[in-house]
């Protein structure tokens, strides 16, 4: 299926492993799930609701269907879509009467995230919520170590100014430390990202 972005580049899927013939099923540990950051937070989202902690969902993406296939009757087959607008950020929601806005990122590199991972107008969206006293941050992951961040954005957005001005184009993972705190994983939930949003904003 092909996707089109709203600047007209077309999505390109990264390539998956092939798996060789007779190779062993990945045994999947606890402390190794294979699961994704956004995963995580699904499913961390969905605990909070149950626990009626907080209202938090991950924001849906606007598609504009443009060429589908029908094989059979009972079947349909997307083609080819358009995404119809730029994406903000991942998530938002309502945590004590608070309105919450943020991105999830992740990263295989083990020193550094890269900027390039964020968009300007996810910047300037996170800008806006945080002018209207909202709730912004972004979740960082380094999945080589599975570790977890919450950066308020006030640093991210002065790591970003930096880059603009000439200066590097990723945020150490050094001053992600310093300016951020670390999540430890859990298993319910698994990222209890309100619990440090409760120490930071509360």
């Amino acid at each position: 299926m092909k996707f089109h972005y709203p600047n007209g580049k077309k999505y390109v899927e990264p390539e998956r492993p092939s798996k060789k013939p007779g190779a062993k099923p990945k045994q999947v540990t606890y402390g190794n799930r294979g699961m994704t950051l956004e995963e995580d937070i699904n499913e961390t989202n969905l605990y909070y609701l149950a626990q009626g902690k907080a209202v938090i969902h991950k924001k849906p993406t606007p598609v504009q269907i443009v060429d589908v296939l029908y094989p059979s009757r009972s079947a349909a087959v997307i083609k080819e879509a358009y995404f119809k607008q730029p994406s903000t950020t991942d998530y938002n929601g309502v945590f004590k009467g608070r309105y919450i806005d943020f991105e999830a990122k992740e990263t295989k590199n083990s020193t550094s995230f890269p900027l390039k991972n964020f968009h300007e107008h996810q910047i300037t969206h996170m800008e806006d919520v945080y002018k209207h006293d909202g709730i912004t941050f972004v979740l960082l992951r380094f999945s080589a170590t599975e570790e977890v961040f919450l950066l308020p954005f006030p640093s991210l957005h002065a790591y970003w100014k930096r880059m603009l001005d000439g200066g590097r184009k990723s945020i150490t993972k050094e001053e992600i430390e310093r300016d951020g705190t670390r999540i430890r994983l859990g298993l319910h939930p698994r990222v209890d990202y309100l619990k440090i949003v409760q120490e930071l904003y509360f």
